[in-house]
């Protein structure tokens, strides 16, 4: 079935109040890889391009949101309820209220496999579909619908909730004990698309300090950092 030719599609438009001028976007931002594999049909999109620029409308967005609502919080406070906002539970949990798995083109596998639960891709498509609103109605949809999704997490709160997560924990530590700034690379990945799983080395300098393995990219980074925290409380690295 051609999706944007139906009326499928008007469900979710409803749950996130708004209408899409071009189809087409929104139908990018819910195509999965592993469906154009089997679909075959080169002038079809995947929501790949579309994830990657939502988490920088996201960010910037939330971002503001954050200043209006914590006026006198400082910086890394600011960053670490930002980093625990996004967070690849947070967003599939928002994906799921909204139904965004039933609406999602999958290959055969990557539904068979549950991909319509899977948290890793739902956690993308809302990304995608952040992206989609913005280029198809400009900023103001974009920040309504942001606005609409988090704000309610920060109703009462006098002071920025959330913890640390793991990456801030151990770049806030490295950067206290030396000075520098850990990165963080891919190793490895395996596995078919609709079940890929990733490695990634958390880094101080050319050392590794922790390896950590995801069904993400994220996910994989925040075990790395996990794993190096664990590794820092018992060694005497001195980097």
């Amino acid at each position: 079935m051609n999706m944007q030719d139906s009326g499928r599609l008007t469900g979710l438009e409803a749950a996130i109040d708004y209408t899409f001028k071009d189809r087409h976007l929104l139908c990018q931002a819910l195509t999965h890889r592993s469906y154009l594999n089997e679909a075959g049909d080169r002038s079809l999109l995947d929501n790949e391009r579309l994830e990657f620029f939502g988490d920088t409308v996201l960010d910037f967005f939330l971002s503001a949101i954050l200043l209006e609502r914590f006026p006198e919080s400082r910086e890394g406070e600011l960053t670490r309820v930002r980093s625990s906002l996004v967070d690849e539970e947070s967003l599939a949990g928002i994906a799921l209220s909204l139904g965004l798995g039933e609406y999602l083109l999958l290959g055969r596998g990557e539904e068979k496999s549950g991909g319509r639960e899977k948290r890793s891709l739902l956690a993308d498509a809302y990304e995608a579909l952040l992206a989609a609103v913005y280029l198809d109605g400009g900023m103001r949809p974009a920040r309504r619908l942001i606005r609409s999704h988090f704000g309610p997490l920060l109703v009462g709160k006098e002071r920025p909730p959330g913890g640390k997560d793991h990456k801030t924990e151990f770049q806030e530590l490295v950067q206290a004990r030396w000075g520098k700034t850990p990165h963080y690379v891919v190793t490895g990945s395996e596995g078919p698309d609709h079940e890929r799983s990733f490695t990634v080395a958390a880094m101080v300098g050319d050392d590794v300090l922790g390896i950590g393995d995801g069904g993400s990219k994220k996910e994989a980074a925040q075990a790395a950092a996990r794993n190096a925290l664990v590794r820092l409380a018992g060694d005497s690295f001195t980097g």
